[in-house]
């Protein structure tokens, strides 16, 4: 069975098509400056090499038509015609307090995904014109929506709640919804598999570490914790996004420097974190840890910062979870910077994560010693196929598919 996999952003389209029987993927890519000048696919059949051409892309439904022209090309498509996908699995980012699982896309789901507009204007929208043109290129295929802020939805109200007056909640929805959560069940999920364990039953911490970075705590299963909060930008310093500040420094800004709503904004999300504090022109850890050997003490400042903010979160999620069974590093800087797993880790030994530095250093599953009460592991996390494997079973949950 062949399942499509969509993420609609606000100017690319990337894709992926998995055969389920084999849990693989034969086919990915992404289609940039939709709606601009210049519009490329980026795409890979498994196996070959990447192809980068330019193709039409005024809408998400030109641009879907040139992801089916690649996936049906005579020389390095994967599939024949479009009825050999059975399926597609949406991400969207936001189905509010609404939707806390995947879920079959039907009228209701499409005016879940607009209501949550206002809460993720930059994100559901683009989600939304991703299915609506899906309906039209795949008339008749069924099509299911997995939701960032879906595996959040059991944390409960002492951690959601923030300190407003609770009409902002009751009203307004104002609360912490969390994000990435699609990864952080992924792993969750893995881990259980690894430690021979029951997926209600693990205690972990998940740090998702890449240019957007959080934090969960999970406990029999379930997020009950996360970093990231109303928006994306509470949490942890990540790329370009500042985390946790004083709120009132918005409010100094904007009295005494002038700066705008805009500019605060882009302050915040697009100019902040490790790009902000090593201002080396670039968010990107290579090319900080690269400036760091050069001897820039800003870049070694800004690595020092994004650490122990990671460190800070973990402490306080032990304190969460309890009796913690592994901490979990993933997404490109967990997965693939040892560098940082180990300035985390160095100081939590009181609190039993015990690094065992020659296999950190070889990006080991299992990175943490015999001694240590809780396992460290790196579990490199897959969205894709989570969101594929969640619309197959959505599917078989509604009898579409025999199980």
């Amino acid at each position: 069975m062949n399942i499509l996999v969509i993420n609609a952003g606000s100017s690319s389209l990337k894709f992926s098509i998995f055969d389920m029987d084999e849990n693989r993927v034969l086919a990915e890519g992404i289609i940039e400056r939709i709606g601009q000048d210049g519009t490329t696919c980026r795409y890979k059949k498994s196996g070959a090499d990447e192809i980068k051409e330019t193709v039409e892309g005024n809408d998400y439904k030109s641009a879907l038509n040139e992801m089916v022209k690649f996936l049906l090309h005579e020389e390095y498509g994967v599939v024949r015609s479009k009825s050999e996908i059975q399926a597609i699995g949406h991400r969207v980012v936001h189905g509010g307090e609404f939707i806390s699982k995947p879920v079959l896309i039907d009228q209701e789901i499409k005016r879940v995904i607009k209501n949550c507009f206002e809460l993720a204007p930059l994100h559901n929208p683009p989600n939304f014109m991703g299915i609506i043109a899906c309906e039209e290129i795949f008339a008749g295929i069924r099509q299911v929506g997995i939701f960032d802020t879906a595996f959040h939805q059991s944390i409960p109200k002492q951690a959601f709640l923030y300190g407003l007056p609770i009409e902002f909640y009751e009203h307004e929805g104002i609360r912490r919804y969390g994000f990435h959560g699609t990864s952080h069940r992924y792993v969750t999920d893995k881990c259980a598999e690894l430690l021979s364990e029951e997926k209600d039953s693990v205690n972990i911490i998940s740090a998702h570490l890449g240019n957007g970075c959080s934090i969960t705590a999970v406990k029999s299963g379930k997020s009950v914790d996360t970093s990231m909060g109303f928006t994306p930008l509470e949490g942890l310093v990540m790329g370009t996004r500042c985390g946790d500040i004083d709120p009132a420094i918005v409010f100094h800004l904007m009295e005494h420097k002038g700066y705008s709503r805009d500019e605060i904004d882009r302050l915040l999300n697009k100019k902040s974190g490790l790009l902000g504090l090593a201002e080396i022109g670039t968010s990107d850890i290579r090319d900080i840890l690269k400036a760091i050997e050069n001897g820039n003490k800003k870049a070694e400042i800004a690595l020092d910062v994004f650490c122990y903010r990671i460190k800070k979160y973990i402490g306080a999620y032990t304190a969460v979870v309890g009796d913690v069974q592994a901490l979990i590093f993933t997404a490109g800087i967990g997965e693939n910077v040892p560098v940082v797993r180990e300035k985390v880790c160095i100081g939590l030994e009181p609190l039993g994560y015990k690094l065992d530095f020659e296999k950190n250093r070889n990006n080991e599953t299992l990175i943490s010693t015999d001694k240590s009460r809780s396992k460290i592991m790196v579990i490199p996390t897959h969205e894709d196929l989570k969101i594929a494997q969640d619309t197959l079973y959505v599917l078989k949950e509604a009898g579409f598919i025999k199980q």
